[in-house]
């Protein structure tokens, strides 16, 4: 403590010591129990008829009434028939020194009422908590309408992708449904034994991790082994049968990751596997804006602390940050930009919020020599644009709901994409939106763009004819094996623009041109 400064009690904390002394003592814990039997059975204990009138005990403990010596008075009124007389050790025995003339009336000693389960809501659900919104015979006659578009109403493992829709589950539980309904056996399952199984889980399993795991575990147990899971891994066994896995667009192939590897190692300069702001903001040729990057390392869609600290993000959150900017339709893309802007958190996007972010647009445009939009005309363009359903803000729900979120998103923090959709008509953009579903989607077309630019790009550099080869660091030698396919993949399988163009047709000098 520094010289001078005087102790200063913490009254709090007396208070609290005292608090717990008393609450220790035997007898505050009989007078809680016998308080709390009473309010668990309200009007039970009425006070005893009578004017009885009883001193206060004496501290020491009460003789017989044959003992006491002479002068000293005798007992009071008895008691009722069928009071109970107060121990020595009731609730009140040390605190029962009152003043003289003090009444004290004796209760009648009942028995503790049992205790009820109701009096406390079921809280613990390990099979989920029961959902009475769920109608069992409307996904019964679902289940069965699929069944009907099969031969004789089975299907084998490659129809099971439709059931699984039917039932309202994921595509990866084909699987574990088919072997779940006994199609293992004979290599189809009926409309009859798959409704049977169905029905069981909807009745015994209320979500959705209850019912995987129902459909996982061996019969009689309540808990998964390592054997379990191969039902579930049958799907990945479809990467073997496929020659070329990056023609798989359900699953993150192989040409995803190194089109985000390659992208997050031309940002990294200093190879340490971590991206500071200054890094990021080389992005797309600086095309996000510097506001926007601030909001991405204020911690508002990274996780851990080393983002606060240091200032860096990781290549796991440059993973979202990529493929959220390279795709802004999805749902996911959404709530990550939708979260970098709405700077009070909200919940909801305010005037003030959008202003902000398109003040840095406005001013890169000038420096472009390219006349910005009024603030105020850009405004009912974007209200038009969401249609918003409270005036003044644009929620979460707003932006999912609207086809354009990614026109949205990019009028206040990206220049680049702001001005190719400031070149397309609305109509277009809406057509475009419409069909992109069945199509590919932006992140799957920018990656099949990027990879086939980075094949040229190693294609290019790769003849080295002087026997030597450069030294590779740690780095580059996993990423070396991981390329290992594109060795065997010739460099013009590629998609590619050009079509079938013999290019040796054009390698012809000037002096093979014929004169006009």
């Amino acid at each position: 403590m520094p010289p001078g400064k005087a102790l200063q009690p913490v009254l709090k904390m007396k208070v609290d010591e005292l608090f717990l002394c008393w609450l220790s003592e035997a007898s505050t814990q009989r007078m809680l129990q016998d308080c709390l039997r009473r309010i668990k059975a309200p009007g039970r204990d009425q006070p005893a008829t009578g004017d009885a009138e009883q001193p206060a005990a004496p501290p020491a403990a009460p003789r017989p009434s044959g003992l006491d010596p002479p002068g000293t008075p005798g007992p009071g009124p008895a008691l009722p028939l069928g009071a109970a007389c107060i121990p020595r050790n009731a609730p009140h025995a040390r605190g029962t020194r009152r003043s003289a003339g003090t009444r004290v009336q004796t209760l009648k000693q009942e028995p503790l009422p049992p205790a009820t389960s109701q009096s406390i809501p079921t809280f613990y659900f390990p099979r989920g908590r029961p959902q009475d919104s769920v109608n069992v015979d409307a996904v019964i006659s679902k289940i069965e309408g699929t069944f009907a578009q099969f031969p004789q109403e089975r299907a084998s493992m490659d129809d099971m992708g439709l059931v699984a829709k039917a039932c309202g589950c994921p595509l990866y539980w084909k699987g574990p449904l088919f072997y779940g309904a006994g199609g293992e056996r004979t290599g189809s399952v009926s409309v009859h034994k798959f409704v049977a199984m169905w029905r069981k889980i909807l009745h015994n399993c209320h979500d959705d991790a209850a019912k995987f795991v129902h459909l996982l575990m061996s019969p009689g147990c309540n808990y998964l082994v390592q054997e379990d899971f191969v039902p579930f891994l049958q799907n990945v066994a479809l990467l073997e049968e496929e020659a070329d896995i990056n023609q798989l667009t359900e699953f993150f192939s192989y040409e995803h990751f190194y089109v985000i590897y390659c992208k997050f190692w031309e940002l990294d300069t200093d190879h340490d596997l971590l991206i500071d702001a200054h890094d990021l903001a080389r992005h797309n040729d600086h095309a996000i804006s510097t506001k926007m990057i601030d909001r991405i390392f204020s911690g508002a869609v990274t996780r851990g602390r080393r983002v606060q600290k240091e200032g860096k993000i990781s290549y796991a959150d440059f993973v979202w940050f990529l493929i959220s900017e390279e795709d802004k339709k999805t749902p996911t893309s959404i709530e990550y930009w939708f979260r970098c802007m709405d700077l009070d958190g909200d919940g909801a996007l305010s005037m003030f919020e959008l202003e902000y972010f398109y003040e840095e647009q406005c001013r890169r445009l000038d420096s472009m020599a390219i006349e910005a939009l009024p603030f105020q005309d850009c405004l009912c363009q974007m209200l038009d644009l969401v249609k918003p359903r409270t005036e003044g803000r644009i929620t979460l729900q707003d932006l999912k709901r609207c086809k354009l979120a990614h026109v949205f998103f990019d009028t206040f923090f990206n220049i680049e994409k702001y001005l190719d959709h400031e070149q397309k008509e609305q109509l277009s953009l809406l057509r475009d939106s419409d069909s992109s579903s069945s199509e590919l989607s932006d992140w799957e077309k920018y990656a099949a763009e990027e990879y086939d630019i980075l094949v040229a790009e190693e294609a290019a550099g790769e003849p080295w004819e002087d026997g030597f080869e450069a030294e590779l660091s740690p780095v580059e030698q996993k990423l070396s094996a991981l390329r290992s396919p594109l060795a065997q993949r010739p460099f013009f399988e590629a998609p590619s623009p050009l079509g079938s163009v013999d290019l040796y047709e054009f390698a012809c000098g000037d002096e093979d041109l014929q004169p006009l």
